[in-house]
């Protein structure tokens, strides 16, 4: 695809968005680049994958596009690009977020492994465009952590199992992470754990904020699950949800896609975009 020399910047409006995608030959970065060749209201102008890049996305991720992938973010210096979407790993995520920052281009991240302090930079660096940051995309996720949330004050124990694809190169997950984090911050009147003797290291999980359990599991055959289990006294309550298949994010990516312009700065969560 012949790039176009000039790129837009600021708030999108009612218009095609100029989409590029970061990681495009991954499980993930093929999933969104399908999205986005699918949306009317998008258009995919570039994708970026070291791996494979000099070689036709339609070939890679079998999408009907003439884009070819690029071997790093600054090839697009010259692609007029409204928004990036970045499915890669935490290092390179962080040079890309850089790049757009710089470029003016909205990006729409769902890359795992960055820290508070990661966003903390991304808050001083998007100052001419935005960045919608989420641990997951799944919206069901989104109200699963929003229900956790409500639910916490009420209940004095509470335990979050995390389950994903054998694939999965970090443990806990960010959605975990964050649901603690949520639910911590609504409550900090947890009962203490009253295990005195662990036979196996590790057995109670990991220790989240307010220390709350969290424990993730790795097997094949999975995609992405989570259960937050609620005690109190002659009662429980489960709230999980299940992702069967990455499709099941794009909805919440195209949803950021569009909205990220209209967003000032750096917005964390899909929350702010779903009125929740």
């Amino acid at each position: 695809m012949t790039p176009t020399k000039k790129r837009r910047s600021g708030k999108t409006g009612a218009v095609t968005r100029r989409v590029a995608v970061m990681g495009a030959a991954g499980r993930m970065g093929r999933t969104v680049c399908a999205a986005v060749v699918g949306d009317p209201d998008c258009e995919l102008v570039a994708a970026v994958d070291p791996h494979h890049s000099g070689l036709d996305l339609s070939s890679v991720a079998g999408v009907d596009t003439d884009v070819e992938i690029a071997a790093d973010v600054r090839s697009l210096d010259d692609v007029a690009v409204d928004v990036a979407v970045d499915f890669t790993e935490a290092a390179a995520a962080r040079d890309n977020l850089r790049w757009c920052a710089s470029a003016g281009v909205h990006a729409v991240v769902g890359t795992t492994g960055l820290s508070e302090d990661d966003v903390d930079d991304l808050r001083s660096l998007f100052t001419t465009s935005n960045c919608v940051v989420a641990p997951n995309f799944a919206i069901g996720a989104v109200l699963m952590m929003r229900f956790a949330e409500l639910a916490a004050r009420y209940f004095e124990t509470v335990e979050i199992i995390e389950l994903h694809h054998d694939a999965k190169v970090d443990a806990p997950s960010g959605t975990a992470v964050a649901t603690a984090q949520r639910i911590a911050a609504a409550s900090q009147d947890w009962a203490a754990d009253p295990t005195e003797d662990t036979v196996l290291e590790g057995a109670r999980g990991g220790t989240g904020p307010a220390g709350i359990p969290i424990h993730a599991v790795r097997l094949r055959g999975l995609v992405a699950h989570q259960e937050v289990l609620f005690g109190t006294t002659g009662q429980t309550l489960l709230i999980r949800h299940d992702t069967t298949d990455r499709t099941s994010f794009m909805p919440g990516v195209l949803l950021a896609v569009k909205a990220v312009g209209d967003h000032p700065g750096v917005t964390v969560g899909l929350d702010a975009l779903l009125g929740l």
